[in-house]
This record gives C-alpha cells, structure tokens and sequence, in this order.
C-alpha cells in the first residue's frame, strides 16, 4: 500500500523557493513558491528587496 507519509519523521522536502514580483494597479508584492508574500508595495523596488530578504533569510539563491 502506498503512504503519502515520508519514510523518516521530518524528511520531507520543503518546497524550492521561487520569487515572483507581480503588480496589481499600482502596488506591486512579492510571492514565493513557498507560500511567503509580501505587502501590497507602491515601491517596487521595495517589493523585490523585500522577496530578496526572503530568499536570504530562508538560503535559497536567487533566480
């Protein structure tokens, strides 16, 4: 029979960590593969240095 459990308590994969910087009138967020957003930004700048806070915090490199 086949298990969706992992074979080993706390071997599962987390999910690879892909940022995405998307606009919505005139703010714009960051998104992650991972599940992180950022605030609704007016600063877009802002929106990508926050994702790239993210992506430092959690070690993942940037695309």
């Amino acid at each position: 029979m086949h298990s969706e459990l992992p074979a080993a308590p706390g071997t599962t994969r987390m999910p690879e960590h892909h940022l995405v910087v998307s606009e919505r009138g005139s703010f714009a967020f960051a998104t992650c593969s991972c599940g992180w957003y950022s605030p609704a930004r007016r600063s877009r700048d802002l929106a990508r240095r926050e994702g790239a806070e993210h992506l430092a915090e959690s070690g993942a490199e940037p695309d």
